[in-house]
Order: C-alpha cells, then structure tokens, then sequence
C-alpha cells in the first residue's frame, strides 16, 4: 500500500528547526494537534513518498476536526516557511497518493478522514 511509502517530519520553527515530530510509515490523520502538543506552532516541513514522488498529499487545517482554513501540499517537497499558515495549524491529513480538490472538501464538510490511514484524536 501506498501510505507505507509516506515520509513527513513537522517542525516547530522556520528553516526546519525546533521541536520536530517524524511519521517514518504510513498515512495519518489527526484530528487535534494538541495530541502531540503541536497545536497552532507548525512552521517548517518536510514531506516525501519514498517510491512515486508525486503520490503524496499533505493537507493542513486551522481548525480541529479537518475544519477552518486550508493549506494543500501535493507531491514531494521541503516547505521551509509558511509564511501565511505559521503557527495555525490544528489539524491535518497525510496520505500516499493524490487527493482531489473534491476528496479534500468531502473530508471538511463531514469531518472523517480517508478510511485507509491512521487517525489520531486527543
């Protein structure tokens, strides 16, 4: 399956520094940063699939429960600086493969993440 090939590493402070959290394996969704103590302190990361590069989707959002504002990240890339998403992030889905712009609202207006990953709540 795809999201054994998914690799992200979440950074507190810009330029991939600070407190970092590592997903090694797997797609993940959490619900509430505050789980890992994470919550509205996202500045950096850096996110890759290690077999198909362009088969990974990052999405961020401003509020629990995949609500509020969103960010999208599609394919392997190193974002150094979010300069108009720092420290806001709540919440987020991670998964190895592309998502759709519909996918995405579907999982913001009902709440549930996509049924194949992990998903984390406080």
């Amino acid at each position: 399956m795809a999201n054994r090939d998914v690799r992200l590493s979440l950074f507190m402070d810009n330029n991939f520094s600070g407190r970092r959290i590592l997903f090694r394996r797997g797609g993940v969704a959490i619900r509430d940063l505050n789980a890992f103590r994470f919550n509205d302190v996202l500045s950096s990361f850096r996110l890759r699939n290690v077999v198909n590069r362009r088969q990974v989707t990052l999405v961020l959002f401003s509020d629990i429960n995949f609500r509020g504002s969103v960010r999208i990240f599609r394919g392997s890339q190193n974002v150094a600086s979010l300069p108009d998403f720092n420290d806001v992030t709540s919440s987020l889905v991670l998964v190895g493969r592309r998502l759709t712009n519909s996918q995405i609202n579907e999982i913001r207006r009902t709440g549930n993440p996509p049924r194949d990953i992990l998903s984390i709540s406080q």
